[in-house]
């Protein structure tokens, strides 16, 4: 029989704007990084980074949580002027949280 994989959650916020400002920083630069700079990608940051912010306000700590309510509330925003998508903005968000908890995204671990 196989284990079901342990949820990951962050710690309860210190300070969720400083968070928020944290991942808006790393999420556009990540943004940056995979295509073309553009203009566009300082907005989805930050619209990202809103979102994060206000859940994590709200008590989510849950990573899984956060990537979902990420995704569904980015359904709204406007990614015709982007290479990206709300799919590719959450998963990026995701990594990056793991990363900022050095859990290690390879291979299952």
């Amino acid at each position: 029989m196989t284990n079901p994989i342990p949820p990951i959650t962050l710690p309860p916020p210190q300070d969720a704007a400083q968070e928020g400002q944290w991942l808006e920083t790393a999420l556009h630069q990540w943004l940056n990084q995979e295509f073309l700079p553009e203009p566009v990608n300082q907005d989805i940051a930050h619209r990202a980074a809103q979102v994060f912010v206000r859940q994590r306000m709200e008590g989510e700590n849950d990573v899984d949580s956060l990537v979902l309510a990420l995704l569904t509330e980015m359904q709204a925003f406007d990614f015709s002027r982007s290479f990206y998508s709300e799919f590719a903005v959450a998963n990026a968000v995701s990594d990056l949280l793991l990363d900022s908890l050095g859990i290690d995204r390879c291979c299952g671990n």
